[in-house]
């Protein structure tokens, strides 16, 4: 395609941490040349660094946090700068990128990607909310549960709401179990009460009452960190902090557990499995429907029931070698970031043309 026929998207990342949603736009950023797209990013100063290189630097404007406030200049005047034929912005949760996504609807189309279900306020704020969203060119959700939100509180006309699964970078070597002499089970996030590492902990807890042996390793950080290591007491687990090399850490685990309490399509889970990794999670968003025949799958906030999926898979070597070939040959099949981003880019098209 020449470059006077490209198409130009402006992509959008107003958030204060780096998690899941800010990884999910590095796969669209990579990935948009082969696409026939130019790619531009507006991007807020907490999380610029972890874009860097992505992009040539003139496509690239940090701005300050927009998220919670009621107006976003220096977003709306990036946006227009990069000239787009449409803008995609990248929103944490229903309400808190509001400025964000007004900024860019002054400049061009605009097209959103609503990572987690969660408050849609009330009475007059949910009626503005709503008409906002109603302004949007398509909204684009990692599960079905978002989507049947955005249909039921905020009124996104059916045609306008589509979902688009997560996907993920498939490794051409990937590492399965480690093969450790105990094994080692880890779980990755942010140390917040919606990743539900308490409840992994209560049950590493009974598994270690059991007799397993295990070794727990959980990647990451957050608000929560102190109020875990307390209830980690005893426990034979260890916490790494941030995990910049997330290959590195999956490569190092026999058995890897989601205990989130609320998630779409988690990013974590679908890099575990393309990792070949035997792996246990929660009945969350698209979970059981994408993946629930390779992976056990268990009710949100039972202690019990996570402790009982990971026993076998924590003292049968052989059930862990048949669950993680299992589990990478779905990755192969259907969670490669390639299909994601066509996907995502052909949305894109769509509006552009309309």
């Amino acid at each position: 395609m020449s470059a006077r026929a490209r198409r130009r998207v402006t992509f959008v990342c107003d958030s204060d941490a780096w998690g899941g949603a800010e990884v999910y736009l590095t796969h669209h950023l990579r990935r948009a040349d082969e696409n026939g797209w130019t790619a531009s990013l507006v991007v807020a100063e907490p999380v610029a660094a972890g874009f860097a290189g992505l992009l040539p630097p003139d496509r690239v404007a940090v701005v300050p946090l927009a998220r919670h406030t009621r107006e976003a200049p220096a977003v709306r005047d990036a946006v227009g700068a990069s000239r787009p034929d449409v803008v995609a912005v990248n929103l944490v949760d229903p309400a808190s990128n509001a400025a964000a996504v007004d900024a860019a609807l002054a400049v061009a189309p605009t097209v959103a990607t609503l990572h987690l279900e969660g408050d849609t306020r009330s009475g007059a704020e949910r009626e503005a909310l709503a008409a906002r969203y109603r302004r949007l060119a398509a909204v684009l959700a990692p599960s079905s549960v978002i989507r049947a939100q955005l249909l039921a509180d905020l009124g996104v006309p059916p045609d306008r709401a589509r979902v688009v699964h997560n996907g993920v970078d498939l490794p051409a070597d990937p590492a399965g179990p480690a093969a450790a002499a105990v094994p080692r089970l880890g779980a990755l996030g942010r140390l917040v009460a919606q990743k539900g590492f308490d409840v992994l902990l209560a049950a590493t807890r009974r598994v270690v009452d059991d007799g397993v042996p295990v070794e727990l390793v959980i990647g990451g950080a957050g608000r929560d960190e102190a109020a875990l290591r307390a209830a980690a007491e005893g426990l034979p687990v260890t916490f790494t902090g941030f995990v910049d090399d997330v290959r590195g850490f999956l490569r190092g685990l026999d058995v890897f557990c989601l205990s989130s309490r609320r998630d779409a399509l988690p990013l974590a889970l679908l890099e575990a499995m393309a990792e070949g990794l035997p792996c246990v999670a929660t009945d969350v968003g698209d979970v059981r429907a994408v993946v629930g025949e390779e992976v056990a799958v268990v009710p949100v906030e039972d202690a019990g029931a996570l402790a009982a999926a990971l026993h076998p898979l924590l003292t049968d070597p052989a059930r862990r070698a048949a669950a993680a070939a299992a589990a990478r040959r779905r990755a192969e099949a259907s969670l490669d970031a390639a299909l994601m981003a066509r996907r995502t880019f052909a949305v894109l098209a769509e509006v552009v043309r309309s």
